[in-house]
């Protein structure tokens, strides 16, 4: 669900990034309260896993379309709401700036997308009710599968609504609603599933660190992360440097509905103005485009491509980006907790 920048106006675009830093700053400010040395670690490998997940499109049978795992649910249980929200928005981020996955134009509409909604809606107001103080395996599940889905009908919803404000007339608000929010809703299904899982994983693994997080207090030095944190860097690995290369061919949920009312996947791009601008400095800075090398020149015709798609590029790129979006959080959580040691002092 990464919005392209020619499915916004500059305006609406720039209205999102105003709303998104405005939560960027409420949550590193909230953040200061409960950050310590063991969170930041997990922050950074929670971030590198969801960054490789996200390159596993699944198929939705039956429709031609596919989705992929968003995580921010999985995020706001295991390292509570404001922590999930800026590790969300260090990986739309680093796939935007480094891989032109989204634009940089909508990255406030995806930030806020992915990350707003099921960090501070769905996960207060749907998932902690549910679980209660008795988080068993069957509620973590219905809980997951309620909360995920709500968040990304939020999300798709707010997909259609950004475009309908940017007057982009090729796609109708009724007809777009309509094929956005049946087939992100069965997204949705599926990815609650995923999420329990992990969830229900780190339960029986260190139950310490969900209890933490839901009473708002730092993880315990006595509790020990390595296992954890060497678990999830692995799974990160796996998943970007090989099991991306199964990823679904078929066309995501949003492009999927774009094509259903265009016929094509995608709307034509604004050839002057802040958009093309916006575009060639993402062409600079993203040095795997797609999730792969950059090919030496432009086809001429598009070649349908092989599944699985194995291909050296695609794990040189899942490795990376894992790598990077580590790098690029630790060093925000140390400067989130540098900053409260000195209001401290």
């Amino acid at each position: 669900m990464h919005m392209a920048d020619a499915l916004l106006s500059p305006a609406v675009g720039a209205t999102m990034w105003a709303g998104t830093a405005a939560v960027t700053g409420y949550a590193s400010k909230r953040l200061r309260r409960q950050i310590d040395d063991r969170l930041i670690p997990l922050m950074g490998v929670l971030g590198a896993f969801i960054f490789a997940a996200q390159m596993i499109n699944f198929t939705i049978p039956g429709t031609g379309s596919s989705g992929h795992l968003g995580g921010g649910m999985i995020l706001a249980v295991l390292l509570g709401p404001h922590a999930a929200f800026l590790v969300m928005a260090s990986v739309l981020t680093v796939q935007a700036l480094f891989f032109a996955d989204g634009g940089l134009l909508a990255l406030g509409c995806n930030i806020w997308n992915l990350g707003f909604y099921p960090c501070y809606l769905a996960y207060p107001l749907i998932y902690r009710p549910l679980i209660g103080r008795c988080g068993n395996p069957g509620r973590i599940l219905g809980a997951s599968v309620l909360s995920v889905a709500v968040g990304l009908q939020l999300g798709a919803f707010s997909v259609v609504l950004e475009t309908f404000l940017s007057g982009k007339s090729e796609l109708p608000f009724g007809a777009f609603v309509l094929l956005m929010q049946p087939i992100h809703l069965a997204i949705g299904c599926v990815e609650g599933f995923v999420t329990a899982g992990v969830i229900n994983y780190v339960r029986s693994a260190r139950p310490e660190i969900l209890e933490s997080i839901a009473a708002a207090r730092p993880i315990g030095s006595g509790v020990s992360l390595r296992n954890l944190l060497v678990t999830f860097i692995v799974l990160a690995v796996i998943a970007g440097g090989a099991l991306s290369w199964f990823a679904s061919t078929h066309p995501d949920g949003l492009e999927w509905s774009i094509a259903k009312i265009t016929g094509r996947g995608e709307l034509a791009e604004a050839t002057r103005g802040l958009v093309p601008t916006l575009k060639g400095i993402q062409e600079k800075t993203a040095f795997l485009p797609d999730y792969n090398f950059r090919p030496a020149e432009k086809p001429k015709e598009e070649e349908a491509s092989g599944w699985p798609g194995v291909d050296a590029g695609t794990s040189v790129a899942g490795v990376i980006g894992a790598a990077v979006c580590i790098g690029l959080i630790v060093l925000i959580g140390l400067g989130i907790r540098s900053f409260r040691g000195k209001n401290r002092a």
